[in-house]
């Protein structure tokens, strides 16, 4: 990737762990409804094919 001038590596290293700490923590917050998801798009894709 091009370097670009004034940006400095510390801080911009910095913010994208931050971010991927915000994603994870988003990530393990909403993992509690996947089960809940999983069953109810089974249960439209059901009711379509029927």
């Amino acid at each position: 990737m091009a370097r670009i001038g004034g940006r400095n590596t510390g801080v911009a290293w910095l913010a994208g762990v931050v971010c991927a700490g915000v994603v994870a923590g988003l990530f393990y917050l909403a993992a509690p409804m996947g089960p809940v998801m999983v069953k109810y798009f089974a249960e439209v894709l059901g009711s379509v094919g029927q």
